[in-house]
């Protein structure tokens, strides 16, 4: 790939050849319709130097992923800095058997009694039922706490928690991490997540076949409803969970969704906070994190953790049933990605995650230049002009939206196949991203807001 693109580059900026003007040639449609198309390809060399600086783009952060990986595989033991990596806990669990594989799953709940039943039924039904289900209640004052004990599960109730998901979560980890093995691994998942039955029975053979494996992710697609706005998130989720499975389960973020972590992998993370990594000394989670799960992703990869989210690893999760709530979801999630990167600073475990934040920069100049030149030849224009090069791009675009969409069902093909209106919820993300560096630019308050649901996920505007 770089080769390529150097030879690209160079043919590009080799001669200094101007740009060819358009020529736009006349045409008439069935003897009722005069157009314009242009016949003439953009620039050749244009369109090389474009190719070149994508490729070295991509082919940039695929080496220093590369890098990352090869140096976590071959941190020899004790290397400090990474005492989570492949070949140091390979080492140490050398002719160790730590017993079979046992799944704590730690639920944190804030007024769920909505969402809580279907979640625990979620767990009962499993092909591996879980060891042992603990509901974490946090400041409820709804009847979660009676309908988890009435499901005849163990239930942790926060004393004089402030610090909400992450807070509520330290407070229970403190008392179970002390007495849990290396194969005794802890299921974190949100109160209004459904896991597809064979989620435990894979992530327990992925724990069984490689003793370095710190931490299995699930894959999350969107719960049924919401008219169009559901359809968005749902195709979206469906292209994440797509391009993670083309990655062979190379996770970005382990979702808060369903995550399983070893014991020793927390532990590493609470020794580490206050010097290697931020937050408290002895925390798991970072209260100051708004994006407690994108947070302590990048601490894993920081210690060297091996992570991946399995195909079989699949769960369904709620999505905002308004523009307002997704505004205030997207947000949290945007402002908490930046200020994890600001907190980490730029490291060889960050590099692409710094990447994917200039990325949406570039969607943002990039989307919104787009459609401000469609308005702006619409209205300019008295007789519609064709660019069938052009067209063509757009037809591969189209088809590309597509094909990314098509495990999520008819309707997400439909709503692939008119790109618009998703460009236009791209166009919303790009606000949101904004927002977000404005926020924290101005040093505006961040604040942490709890989608109250009064029914179970799915059954409110089902179409």
């Amino acid at each position: 790939m770089v080769g390529l693109a150097a030879a690209l580059l160079w043919w590009g900026v080799a001669a200094n050849v101007p740009a060819q003007l358009w020529e736009p040639v006349q045409l008439s449609v069935a003897g009722v319709w005069n157009v314009f198309y242009d016949a003439n390809l953009p620039d050749l060399r244009v369109l090389a130097i474009a190719g070149a600086l994508a490729l070295f783009l991509g082919a940039g952060i695929a080496l220093v992923e590369r890098r990352v990986a090869t140096l976590y595989r071959r941190t020899p033991p004790g290397q400090s800095s990474r005492p989570l990596a492949p070949r140091v806990i390979m080492e140490a669990t050398r002719g160790v058997f730590a017993g079979p594989v046992t799944i704590t799953v730690l639920i944190p709940a804030h007024n769920e009694q909505a969402t809580l039943p279907g979640t625990l039924a979620s767990l009962r039904q499993q092909n591996r039922p879980p060891d042992r289900i603990i509901v974490v209640a946090d400041n409820c004052t709804d009847r979660t706490v009676e309908l988890a004990r009435a499901a005849g599960v163990d239930v942790r109730e926060t004393v004089g928690n402030t610090e909400k998901k992450g807070g509520a979560l330290n407070q229970v980890l403190r008392t179970l991490l002390p007495q849990q093995q290396d194969n005794d691994v802890v299921m974190v998942m949100d109160a209004d997540t459904t896991l597809d039955q064979g989620f435990l029975a894979s992530a327990e053979k992925s724990f069984t076949w490689d003793r370095a494996l710190m931490a299995v992710g699930g894959l999350f697609y969107g719960e049924e409803g919401h008219g169009l706005i559901g359809q968005f998130q749902r195709n979206e989720y469906v292209r994440y969970s797509r391009e993670i499975a083309r990655r062979r389960g190379r996770v970005f973020v382990l979702t808060g969704t369903a995550s399983i972590f070893r014991p020793v992998a927390l532990r590493a993370i609470a020794a580490a906070r206050g010097r290697q990594l931020p937050g408290r000394n002895g925390d798991v989670y970072d209260t100051a994190a708004l994006t407690e799960d994108n947070e302590l992703t990048i601490a894993l990869k920081s210690l060297g953790g091996l992570m991946i989210s399995p195909p079989g690893c699949t769960v369904v999760t709620e999505l905002m049933p308004s523009w307002r709530t997704l505004w205030q979801q997207r947000l949290r999630w945007q402002r908490g990605a930046l200020e994890n990167l600001g907190a980490y600073g730029v490291t060889p475990q960050t590099i692409r995650y710094w990447a994917q934040q200039l990325g949406i920069g570039y969607s943002v100049i990039g989307l919104s230049t787009y459609l401000l030149l469609i308005v702006i030849m619409l209205v300019a224009m008295d007789t519609w002009i064709w660019f069938p090069f052009w067209l063509g791009v757009g037809v591969l675009f189209a088809v590309e939206r597509l094909v990314t969409v098509w495990k999520g069902g008819w309707r997400a093909r439909v709503l692939a196949l008119t790109v618009f209106p998703e460009l236009c919820f791209d166009l919303f993300l790009d606000i949101v991203f904004v927002k977000g560096v404005v926020d924290i630019t101005r040093g505006r308050r961040a604040t942490w807001t709890h989608l109250a649901r009064t029914d179970a996920p799915g059954t409110a505007g089902n179409s």
